[in-house]
């Protein structure tokens, strides 16, 4: 029996491909490679030491879904596949529902003509809109300031819809917030397609000169030093979280929504001044104003994750400022060297 990994070649998803590889599992991967890159494939398995089955398509491709279920043992699915930038979702609301949505809806009607009943979802903080309080916890009211936000957040309510209409499904939401880092190895690394919208990209693109200055949209929150608080979570924690989350849907029929996080808050500036000291460099900042859609802070309550899962974060920012900045180095130098 496998684990179907969707989108499994992109930042999230190439993590966890290790971790449950290394755990021991057997995996069938998709990805269409809209974020991420084919040489990914390789790289997983040269940490991991182990192959996959591996298919170059998307959501989208309803007989393709039906294709890999009928010729794979699958046991669980672990859903990563989605388009996932702010800032892109309020410019183009449209694609992101038809791709996350839409797509998401064809995967589940092809897991349950297939009788494959146990998901880990790839949700979001963003769920919780602009939360009343801080640190954030799972019963927390819901909603949304944007549309990507808004797509996770209706997935999560089909898969509630899903639960009720057949409780023996077993669903886990991961709710997690903002992974940062890469793989010790330095191999994998957060190396996105075109201009990059997450933080720790354009961090890295200010430092090797993709870019004259980091952009810090917004110095006008009320937080320590003006700018957004969000929790950073190192990408390998978030990878172990779903070898949690797949351990827990092995043993129970249920649906879950939980927090991945550390429960700590970092300013960007924070997070700047930090990756500047562990790495030894000068990263010049220029403020715009700030992105529709953004929250002053946001970081997590992780105690479900750890009273359900027996899980929590083990890596600080100093980890992840050493591991993004090591994993482009290496990146670079490997371009350098095709």
């Amino acid at each position: 029996m496998s684990i179907l990994v969707t989108g499994g070649t992109g930042f999230i998803g190439s993590h966890t491909c290790v971790e449950l590889l290394e755990a021991g599992y057997d995996l069938v991967v998709f990805d269409n490679f809209s974020n991420s890159k084919p040489s990914v494939i390789d790289k997983i398995a040269d940490i991991s030491g182990r192959g996959f089955k591996f298919y170059h398509t998307d959501m989208n491709d309803k007989n393709a879904l039906k294709r890999i279920f009928a010729d794979n043992q699958i046991e669980c699915v672990i859903h990563f596949a989605g388009y996932k930038a702010v800032g892109e979702s309020v410019e183009k609301p449209l694609m992101y529902y038809q791709n996350n949505i839409t797509g998401t809806l064809n995967l589940l009607e092809a897991m349950t003509d297939a009788g494959v009943k146990k998901i880990v979802f790839s949700s979001s903080a963003t769920v919780y809109g602009v939360p009343r309080k801080v640190p954030i916890t799972e019963d927390e009211p819901l909603s949304v300031t944007n549309p990507y936000g808004r797509t996770k957040l209706m997935i999560e309510d089909i898969l509630r819809d899903l639960y009720v209409s057949d409780d023996s499904w077993s669903i886990i939401m991961l709710r997690y917030f903002n992974p940062v880092g890469g793989h010790e190895s330095g191999l994998l690394c957060e190396d996105p397609n075109g201009i990059p919208n997450n933080l720790m990209p354009r961090i890295l693109d200010t430092v090797f000169g993709k870019q004259e200055k980091m952009q810090v949209f917004g110095n006008d929150y009320p937080t320590v030093d003006g700018t957004g608080v969000r929790d950073y979570i190192h990408v390998q924690d978030l990878a172990k979280g779903h070898v949690k989350a797949v351990e827990r849907l092995m043993r129970v029929n249920e649906i879950q929504a939980i927090n991945l996080g550390t429960g700590r808050g970092y300013s960007v500036l924070e997070l700047i001044k930090t990756f500047e000291q562990v790495n030894n460099v000068s990263i010049p900042v220029e403020f715009s104003p700030r992105r529709p859609g953004d929250v002053a802070e946001c970081f997590a309550d992780t105690k479900k994750a750890y009273d359900l899962l027996g899980w929590k974060a083990e890596l600080g920012v100093s980890e992840m400022c050493r591991d993004s900045y090591k994993a482009r180095l290496m990146l670079m130098q490997g371009s350098d060297n095709a």
